[in-house]
């Protein structure tokens, strides 16, 4: 088995894992082709994310998805440059919303350039992958449409918060749906469509990627409580310090609410708190952890997962079928 790209999937055919590296790496140059201006200012500030690098999931998942198909269709890299070029896009406008100072271990654009020009190479980014997106026909250009209605729907329901009387955890799967599983379902369904796989197919694989996006954020949520910095790469706790209610918190707050334990409350309590102080940050991590809403949090991210593989049994079986079924198994390991 060899490791295929920076997400760690094993690829047991070695066909499939030339094809795969083959089509990565020309995602990889496409994707610095449609990022480069006549204006070299643009071309830095476009590229910045480009070339922090990153997993590679959504176009990793349309070379997976075109084996049901032709995989060697001429429009299956230039969707998968479409979609990671969507979903950096979405990340620059993330990180202008959440302040946030560094992504993929380098220093944010609006940290480095300021709000305005992380906001507009966004835009930019958008403008190249719609011009990618005109060459590759009608039919893809409402798809991605629809996905983006859905992926801007689902930031500004969570901008929102839940109405009032709506429970909050459904209200957060919601925005997830939207947010994260929309573009994730939208990398299976072009590597599906372009492939020119059959109609049944392409659905079956629109509907794992979307529980597939799912799971891979619930397991980011409980990856912030549960890992340590080397293990995840990244601050644990972070969403905890900044206030973010992902899911382990707003398990703790349902049980909360349903067993008016003293212990829950307190929690809750010093979670809503200022979390700046270190001494209470590393606190709260540490109950939390101990808590079992993490643990109903590592049961959700599960059920998601299974849900997607499940969703793969009408499949023809094969390498590229057990592929997509090792990427439930990652999420799953990575909540874990």
């Amino acid at each position: 088995m060899t490791v295929v790209g920076p997400f760690g999937l094993s690829v047991r055919d070695q066909a499939l894992e030339a094809d795969v590296q083959t089509g990565l790496a020309a995602v990889e140059a496409g994707l610095l082709a449609a990022t480069k201006s006549d204006v070299p200012f643009i071309t830095d500030a476009a590229q910045h994310l480009v070339k922090a690098g990153g997993k590679r999931f959504r176009p990793l998942l349309v070379m997976l998805a075109a084996r049901f198909g032709d995989p060697y269709a001429p429009g299956i890299v230039p969707a998968a440059v479409v979609v990671e070029l969507t979903h950096l896009a979405t990340l620059y406008h993330d990180d202008v919303m959440d302040e946030a100072e560094v992504r993929r271990g380098v220093d944010s654009a609006n940290s480095r350039w300021g709000n305005s020009v992380a906001v507009l190479t966004g835009d930019f980014l958008f403008a190249r992958a719609s011009h990618i997106l005109a060459d590759l026909g009608p039919e893809a250009v409402r798809v991605q449409a629809e996905a983006f209605e859905r992926l801007v729907t689902g930031q500004i329901l969570e901008t929102a918060g839940p109405g009032d009387g709506r429970d909050p955890v459904a209200h957060y799967l919601e925005v997830l749906s939207g947010k994260t599983g929309s573009l994730v379902a939208v990398s299976a369904r072009f590597g599906a469509l372009m492939s020119g796989a059959d109609e049944r197919t392409v659905e079956i694989l629109t509907q794992y990627g979307e529980r597939l996006g799912v799971a891979f954020q619930l397991a980011d949520d409980v990856l912030d409580v549960a890992s340590d910095s080397h293990e995840s790469g990244k601050t644990p706790g972070t969403d905890l310090r900044e206030g973010i209610p992902t899911l382990p918190v707003l398990r703790l707050r349902e049980r909360a609410a349903a067993s008016g334990l003293a212990e829950d409350r307190a929690l809750v309590e010093l979670l809503d708190g200022d979390l700046s102080d270190d001494a209470r940050h590393a606190e709260a991590l540490r109950l939390l952890r101990a808590h079992p809403a993490l643990e109903q949090a590592r049961r959700d991210t599960v059920r998601y997962a299974q849900e997607a593989r499940a969703m793969l049994t009408p499949l023809p079986e094969g390498y590229a079928r057990t592929a997509l079924e090792e990427l439930c198994d990652l999420v799953v390991h990575r909540a874990g």
